[in-house]
Order: structure tokens, then sequence, then C-alpha cells
């Protein structure tokens, strides 16, 4: 009974396929053209509620674009990119943003787009396999203000640190997903979303503590159901302690509201309505006005500085603090430095702002993260450009053959923009790419 009330509801909402959606990094990227040429793609109209998306006309294989592990576009579902408008409601200057549930990293990498310089974005992930994916995901946006960490709500609810923001996009019974996964429709049962409801309310309540007095909470599911959305809301306004904001939207969005009878200002996308998948949105803020400064629950910043001479290969390097962390060095913007240590003292964080490099032995050798950040001077080392096919060569972890290069550290570049580093011994070039995020499939 409970798969065919699941299926029926999949039913009602249409069988048509599901959209295709992308958006651009524009830190590294101004138009869409060369990543339509790269995925032999069309543009298929703008997402109207995000800023730098668009459609395609088909789902192309992602994998096989170099593009796409440069950190030039993000594939992402287009309901999802109504974030976007909750973000600039509430933001307008500089904040400690915390993405609690951020894996894989879709929400994040728009967040991260959003804010403005001088803000703090902690993208979290609960699951460490998860939060690896995360970590390779925002390395590859390469935003510097930007710390990934690996904690449970209760741990950072109980750390003393404080977020003017904290996004919730809650584990849920994935009844807007139907269309888009089959097996979203086997897991369902009432069970299920009762589970997910209780589930819900125990991570806001764990993590509550974290968000400022004044401060503001979105929350969204990719569900349908009224105890994951409209009751979990009052529930958060009448336990928690929250009004509810209302978002400017255009009608010719068709975006639907509250379907509890209350009015109560909420946003879902429906199928059968909007252009993507199932999504659900609210955006509150905590009662209070007090802006409680952040204090280290730990004390101090105790941090080794300095750059070891990595500061030429860093554009602008008077603007970022390099730290030392065991034999890794990374560069921290200033006015967030301290901030950043801080915090990352209190959680456990997998990445702090941008990794520059690695001391092995008596060598310096360069990141990755350093290739896909912004802040790479790329003359600092000599450049190679590669073929599409020796770019998914690079991707796959093998190594290369280059002829005519000098021996040492090569920037390889795809496009005309950073690919990854190799070290070329001769006749080979060891390839430096993380082995974790080599491509696996066949191509």
């Amino acid at each position: 009974m409970p798969g065919e009330c699941a299926a029926g509801l999949s039913d009602a909402l249409g069988n048509t396929p599901s959209s295709v959606s992308i958006r651009l990094n524009v830190r590294k990227l101004s138009g869409f053209q060369d990543v339509l040429e790269s995925l032999d793609c069309c543009r298929d109209g703008e997402v109207p509620w995000a800023s730098d998306a668009c459609y395609l006309d088909r789902r192309p294989s992602f994998i096989s674009d170099p593009l796409f592990h440069q950190g030039l576009y993000y594939v992402q579902e287009a309901s999802s990119m109504f974030v976007e408008q909750a973000v600039r409601r509430c933001v307008n200057g500089p904040v400690r943003f915390l993405d609690l549930c951020a894996a894989p990293g879709g929400k994040s990498t728009l967040i991260a787009s959003l804010l403005p310089e001088g803000s703090i974005l902690v993208s979290n992930e609960i699951q460490r396999g998860r939060a690896k994916i995360l970590a390779e995901n925002m390395v590859k946006w390469g935003r510097p203000g930007v710390m990934v960490t690996c904690n449970t709500p209760c741990q950072i609810g109980g750390s003393g640190v404080l977020f003017d923001v904290i996004a919730v996009d809650a584990p849920c019974s994935g009844e807007g997903m139907f269309r888009k996964e089959p097996k979203a429709v086997e897991d369902w049962s009432v069970e299920t979303v009762q589970k997910c409801a209780d589930r819900q309310r125990g991570i806001l309540s764990d993590v509550w503590s974290a968000l400022k007095p004044g401060g503001f909470l979105i929350y969204s599911t990719c569900t349908f159901n009224l105890a994951e959305n409209e009751e979990n809301v009052h529930w958060i306004i009448d336990t928690l302690g929250a009004e509810p904001v209302p978002i400017d939207t255009d009608p010719s969005w068709n975006i639907t509201g509250a379907l509890d009878g209350t009015g109560i200002p909420v946003y879902r996308f429906m199928q059968n309505r909007t252009r993507g998948e199932g999504f659900f949105l609210a955006l509150l803020q905590k009662n209070g006005t007090s802006h409680v400064p952040y204090r280290s629950a730990n004390g101090g910043v105790n941090q080794e500085s300095g750059s070891s001479g990595t500061d030429k290969w860093v554009l602008d390097a008077d603007s970022f603090r390099f730290c030392k962390d065991g034999g890794t060095i990374y560069a921290l913007p200033y006015p967030q430095a301290d901030d950043m240590l801080r915090i990352g003292q209190s959680l456990y964080p997998l990445v702090r702002g941008t990794e520059i490099a690695r001391l092995k032995g008596r060598d310096l050798v360069p990141a990755h993260a350093l290739a896909m950040s912004g802040l790479i001077r790329t003359g600092s080392f000599c450049n190679l450009e590669v073929s599409r096919e020796e770019a998914l060569s690079y991707l796959r972890c093998e190594a290369l053959r280059i002829a005519d290069a000098p021996k040492g550290i090569l920037l390889l570049t795809y496009s005309g923009r950073p690919l990854g580093f190799v070290k070329n011994i001769g006749n080979r070039a060891n390839n430096m790419y993380p082995s974790d995020w080599r491509i696996r499939i066949s191509l």
C-alpha cells in the first residue's frame, strides 16, 4: 500500500523527463559558450530564480568534460537553486554562514558564490565519506573563505561557534525525487515520513544554539508532505522561537505556497508547475536582537605562520595569511584568518581556506587546490597546454608522456585554464592529481 501511494504521487506529478541544469562559476568563467561547446549541448532557457544558471537540452556525460573537473560549472537541480533567493533576502554584508548538511556541495558552491567579501562559509557534512566528496567539490569551486568540516549538529551546537545564517537542507523522505530516482519510490513509507520528521527536529534542536539571536535559518527539504515541511516550520516557530520571513518571488515562477491553510510564507516547487524536481524552503529568523561576538571555546589561536616561499605562487599574497599545519601550508584571507583558525580549533576541519603546498623533505610540492583556486600566479610555473584526450588521461591519474618540456613541476592547462600539476622527470611526467578524485569509469 505505501508503495502504491508513492507511485500514485509520482504519476500525479507527471512522468515527463527530469530537467538538466548547470550553474557557472563566474569567478572562473563569464559565459556559457565554452561549456556548451565542450558538452556538445544547447542552452534550453534560464533558471529564472537563479543567477548564471541555465537548463540544457539533454543530459551529457559531465564526467568526461575536463571543464567540469576544473570547477568551471556545477551540475545542480534547478529547484534547489531557489536557495539563492533566501540568501539574498537575509544577507546584506559579511556573515559567518553554516551549511549544515552540505554534501555533495550544490548549495554550498551556490552560497559561496553569493556571499559578500569578508564572509566565512562553513560547509559541514556528518558522514566522513560524503564529507570528502563535499571537500573535493568545494576545492574545485576555489573560494578562499571556505571551510569544510565533518561534525554532528550536536557538536556544532555545543562548540561555542555562532553563525549569522544556518542552512539546513534536512535529510528527508525524498518524495520530490520520485521522478528522478525510482529507488526513492521503493524506499518510501508512512513510517519513513514520521522518522524523517522526528530526525529533522532533532537536527534543528541540536544546532539551534549555534545560531545567533536575530540570525536566520534556511530550512529546506526535497519532499512534499506536511509533517516534514509546514508542520516542522510551525514547530520551529513555537518550540525554538523564530519568525517566518517572506521572500520576494515572481508569479511566473509558479511556486506553490503553504498547503495547510495557514498562509505561512513557505515555498514549494511541484514538478507539474515548475521546471525542476520537488523542493520545499522556508526562511525563519531567530528571536532576539543581540549579536554575540564569537569566542573560541579553546582560547587563543596557536598556529605557526609563514609561507616558506610559496607566497610567490599566489596573486595578491599580502591579502592572505599563510599558516602551517604539519607539512601543509595553506592561505586564509587576512580579515577572516583568526576567526577561521578559531573555528578550526572548535570543529573538525577537512578544508581551511586554500591549501597551497606540502613539504616533502626539502621540497615544496604545490597543492592541487592551488591550481583550482583563483589565487594561483600561473606565471610562477612552466605552463603546458594539453589536449582533451591528455586532460582526461590526467584526470584518470595516468602517467603522461611529455615531449619538449623542462624537467620539474609543470602546471597543465586545458582551454587556457589550470588543470593541475605534474612532475616531469624526462621520459614521463608523474601525475599529481589527487588519486581519490580520479575518473574511475571507462570513457
